[in-house]
């Protein structure tokens, strides 16, 4: 299994794919001809939402010449036929969203098992990164999720990496929410004994069997610190 777990894969600007830090090149090193796509949703009961942006990331994929034979979206209308869906793709992009609505869907559909010897290609965005590892931190996104006791940040994942994202870097280490700072007063407290990896859009972490990479502009959140461990164009092995 190759993996990208990206902070998000698109320039928001233009909705091209991000070439930053080798993205394209890598992928076209890899990308099977008359690839069978499938785009597993966020959010399995918003159906014209993720349709619109399944539709929107295939098309960002085949301006850049990478053409899909099939391209599916597994989503709540299709959970009977997620194991046929699974083995018959070469390619299995993880949406993003909100990380504890899609990881209930990946629960409910078993998607951890069906993806054991998974031998083909994972693009993981945003929320679908998270979900990636092996133990989720889910840090509080919406209102009142900060302070709602019964808020559970740190959930079982797909297990394809040990290590857990936080994505949108540029953008969340300013946020607030709740009244607390959504790293100072949140995600730092919570990496005492932990790791986390903070990417700014652009960023990703490269799998290849047993290497794991981080390319780009990288931030180590460990025991209440943030470090920035790397630059744009710098690779930096886990």
């Amino acid at each position: 299994m190759i993996c990208f777990l990206t902070s998000r894969t698109d320039i928001p600007e233009t909705g091209e794919l991000n070439p930053a830090n080798g993205f394209l090149e890598e992928l076209r090193k890899v990308f099977p001809h008359d690839c069978r796509g499938l785009y597993i949703c966020s959010d399995p009961d918003s159906w014209d939402i993720m349709d619109y942006y399944a539709s929107l990331t295939r098309e960002s994929f085949r301006k850049e010449g990478f053409c899909f034979e099939r391209f599916t979206t597994l989503d709540g209308r299709n959970t009977d036929d997620a194991e046929e869906l699974v083995q018959d793709s070469d390619l299995i992009l993880l949406a993003g969203g909100h990380v504890p609505t899609q990881n209930r869907f990946f629960q409910k559909i078993g998607l951890r098992r069906l993806m054991y010897g998974f031998d083909g290609i994972v693009i993981g965005i945003s929320a679908g990164s998270m979900n990636s590892a092996d133990i989720v931190y889910a840090h509080p996104e919406e209102n009142g999720e900060a302070t709602d006791p019964d808020y559970h940040r740190f959930l079982t994942g797909l297990g394809l990496t040990e290590t857990m994202i936080l994505p949108h870097y540029q953008e969340v280490k300013d946020i607030w929410l709740d009244g607390l700072h959504v790293f100072r007063d949140i995600a730092c407290p919570d990496s005492m004994g932990r790791i986390f990896y903070a990417l700014p859009d652009g960023s990703y972490l490269f799998i290849d069997g047993e290497k794991e990479e981080l390319r780009g502009e990288a931030y180590r959140v460990q025991d209440g610190v943030i470090t920035q461990i790397s630059s744009d164009g710098e690779i930096i092995p886990l």
